[in-house]
């Protein structure tokens, strides 16, 4: 459990530098949305290309990566339930307006989308003994539910009707998508990168995780408190979604499909961790549900930490 605690200790010491730079009046919410732009165009991509050009594809496309799917689908269809239920209510009552498409897909990344990078990869190093382990959840978000989240929010502020080829290319558009399928490719191909092209995008991928964190705790300090800026039900069904049946479903769909103890483990650990600060990138990005994403972020992390204890004290 030390790299557990390691992983969750680091991102909390980073945020609480970008809460103490907000207050001390060093950034303002203009320097959180650059910092935003930066991860999610530049650093972001970086990241991801350097860390899926060595994934193993013979572990990635395994049975792991079936119940990572899984448990996203699980989840997804979780916020797809509240978000009827939502919409339905609004009819009745239209002093509680319906979520929109762009928060729609906000909620489903807040309930489903892991923090696979930043804290899925010490802790599958760590805690797991093997970072590998991280890859088919990581490749399920950036390659499947990215994309497609991506598509929708592009839809979502066009303000108009797209063509089916305006919808089909975004993830061709998109530097996230790019970045990862580059990664898988040049894994497949098992090739290296040059020295002078490597290395200058693996140090600007060092930006992401430090600009993801500094610019969430601007938004701690200059936003309004957690839990105060989004209704109590909306914030509870996704984090209750996210810490406590994503895990569940990883676990029942890994007990289904056959895993030996030491893959279900792993699984159902890091499908515990908390909604990943990309979501809140995202959100930023596209000005959609961004209070609804830094909130579930800070709570689901407090809870990740004692759902991931008791899948350690059960499973472990």
């Amino acid at each position: 459990m030390t790299g557990v605690l390691d992983g969750f200790g680091t991102i909390a010491i980073v945020v609480a530098l970008g809460w103490l730079l907000a207050h001390l009046g060093v950034l303002d919410l203009g320097a959180r949305r650059t910092l935003s732009l930066l991860a999610f165009y530049v650093a972001s991509p970086a990241l991801l290309l350097t860390v899926l050009q060595d994934a193993d594809l013979a572990r990635v496309f395994s049975l792991n990566l079936v119940v990572s799917v899984a448990a996203v689908a699980v989840t997804a269809a979780g916020t797809g339930v509240w978000i009827v239920a939502a919409r339905l209510r609004a009819r009745r009552d239209p002093s509680h307006p319906a979520p929109g498409l762009g928060e729609s897909v906000v909620a489903t990344l807040c309930s489903s989308y892991v923090n696979a990078g930043n804290l899925g990869i010490p802790i599958a190093a760590y805690v797991l003994g093997d970072a590998a382990l991280v890859a088919p959840i990581l490749l399920v978000q950036v390659l499947l539910l990215q994309p497609a989240a991506l598509a929708l929010l592009d839809i979502a502020v066009a303000g108009k009707q797209v063509s089916f080829w305006g919808i089909a290319s975004r993830p061709l558009r998109n530097p996230l998508t790019l970045a990862s399928a580059a990664g898988v490719l040049i894994a497949v191909l098992d090739v290296r990168l040059p020295v002078v092209v490597e290395a200058p995008i693996a140090l600007v991928g060092g930006m992401a995780v430090p600009a993801m964190l500094l610019a969430y705790g601007v938004a701690l300090r200059l936003g309004p408190l957690p839990g105060r800026g989004v209704p109590v039900g909306e914030l509870a069904t996704a984090v209750g979604l996210k810490v406590v049946a994503q895990p569940v479903a990883a676990y029942v769909v890994g007990r289904l499909v056959g895993l030996d103890p030491e893959a279900l483990f792993a699984v159902t650990v890091l499908s515990a961790l908390p909604t990943a600060q990309n979501v809140f990138v995202i959100a930023s990005r596209y000005d959609r549900g961004t209070l609804l994403a830094r909130d579930a972020i800070f709570v689901s992390t407090i809870l990740t930490v004692p759902a991931v204890t008791l899948v350690a004290l059960v499973l472990g």
